[in-house]
């Protein structure tokens, strides 16, 4: 019998056997293409020796110990890679299992990195409509996909949510890119203004919106602009790079590619690339310096936080991504993907746009491209194009709710950094077909 209490009570698994490199197969023998790395977390694919060997080895000499009684040397050297590979000012990672838990601590280190500097009255964040920050209560308060939120509401804190930055829907005809980008960010501005910039904690945001809106990034000046507003008010900036990081839009960190940095950055999915769970959070030095000259102790913590096994598998997926320059192979790769989706979906009057940075690509489906109307919600478009991809050997993330937690649909894909020319045009063909299939069935 089975026991397990799936997300989706009356699921039909197929069960995972082995991998072998971007593929997953189950006991059946049947191959899967995982274009989507799950949830965007097996950048690596799924039989590294390189990590598979770095677990066994730390295993060997401790699996675990708490991290109140020791420390450790995977630890201390994650922690080193890291911040040698970071934006300027990032300085000390909060290490933890998750990206939920990332973000939470992010919630947690803000509100008292004030409290140490004798600001109690800071108790307020601002994030955007239709983000996705994780499944905890404190993060899915600050989250803005009201799918998500609804039915645990009377449980959420108070939270305040001002406009995404998705130029395909809001971007009107008489606006250039930079006039939008400016528009949306001094939305900040003006609801910091109207709580009282003396309240305002702090602005979240993922640097690329992942699994709620598929892939999209901001226009080019949106976040400079949003750095100088949380710079000119005093309000910690804390970016969400859970999905986004980490190699997958083609720096190891998102924000690089937006000429600016967080105070607080949450990490978590590829870092160690789905071998071990694991999830960080990290502060700027002045975050740091303000808890250790003040009460010394960050008044949080997780179990598992710091897990030498978990540790030692992302320091080996870092030097992976490394010594086989996966981060130019997710560029190239990503750019292929992009071109080759738009050219065999151009027929298709469905498709309303194929966006995205590196390999981390959204497909939009509409009733109509030129309207860019969405289909009815009623209609579950995204679970129809999930089944047809399953029975087509293709692993895809489909989502609905795109346009306001209710109407459109979107199809994530996030495939390994390690895919070559032939993967790509496999992942095209399937995911083409499973769209055509998926329109022609409803």
């Amino acid at each position: 019998m089975n026991h397990v209490f799936h997300r989706h009570t009356l699921a039909d698994l197929p069960l995972a056997a082995s991998g072998d490199g971007p593929y997953i197969i189950d006991t059946s023998g049947k191959r899967y293409i995982d274009a989507c790395g799950g949830a965007a977390v097996s950048c690596l694919g799924h039989s590294n020796a390189r990590v598979q060997q770095s677990i066994h080895r730390q295993i060997d000499k401790i699996p675990y110990a708490h991290s109140s009684f020791f420390s450790n040397d995977a630890l201390e050297q994650l922690a080193d890679m890291l911040v040698a590979r970071a934006p300027l000012d990032l300085d000390r990672v909060y290490f933890v299992s998750g990206g939920s838990e990332a973000m939470e601590a992010a919630l947690k280190m803000a509100r008292q990195y004030f409290l140490e500097r004798d600001q109690p009255e800071k108790q307020l964040f601002i994030s955007r409509k239709q983000s996705y920050h994780g499944n905890t209560l404190g993060v899915l308060s600050v989250g803005g996909n009201q799918w998500r939120r609804e039915p645990f509401r009377p449980l959420l804190m108070q939270a305040n949510h001002i406009s995404a930055c998705y130029a395909y829907r809001d971007q009107s005809e008489d606006e250039t890119e930079i006039d939008y980008g400016l528009r949306v960010a001094n939305e900040l501005e003006t609801r910091i203004l109207e709580l009282g910039p003396e309240k305002v904690i702090g602005f979240i945001a993922e640097p690329v919106v992942g699994a709620t809106l598929g892939a999209v990034a901001s226009v080019e000046g949106y976040f400079k602009r949003v750095r100088e507003i949380c710079d000119q008010y005093g309000i910690l900036l804390i970016l969400d790079e859970v999905m986004c990081g980490m190699g997958r839009t083609g720096t190891l960190f998102a924000c690089e590619q937006d000429g600016i940095t967080g105070d607080l950055v949450a990490i978590a999915k590829g870092l160690a690339a789905g071998y071990q769970p694991i999830g960080a959070l990290l502060a700027n030095k002045k975050i740091f310096e303000t808890i250790r000259d003040g009460s010394g102790f960050f008044q949080h913590g997780h179990t598992f936080m710091g897990h030498p096994t978990a540790c030692a598998a992302a320091v080996a997926t870092l030097t992976e991504f490394e010594e086989h320059d996966l981060l130019n192979n997710v560029n190239l790769r990503g750019e292929q993907l992009r071109h080759r989706l738009r050219e065999s979906l151009s027929e298709c009057e469905n498709v309303g746009d194929v966006r995205g940075r590196g390999l981390f690509i959204g497909i939009e489906l509409v009733k109509n491209s030129i309207s860019k109307q969405p289909f009815d919600p009623a209609i579950p478009l995204h679970t129809i194009v999930k089944k047809k991809a399953m029975s087509n050997g293709l692993m895809c993330y489909p989502m609905a709710g795109t346009i306001d937690g209710q109407q459109g649909h979107h199809v994530l894909l996030a495939p390994a950094y390690i895919i070559n020319d032939s993967h790509v045009d496999e992942i095209v063909e399937k995911m083409s077909t499973s769209i055509t299939q998926s329109l022609r069935s409803i």
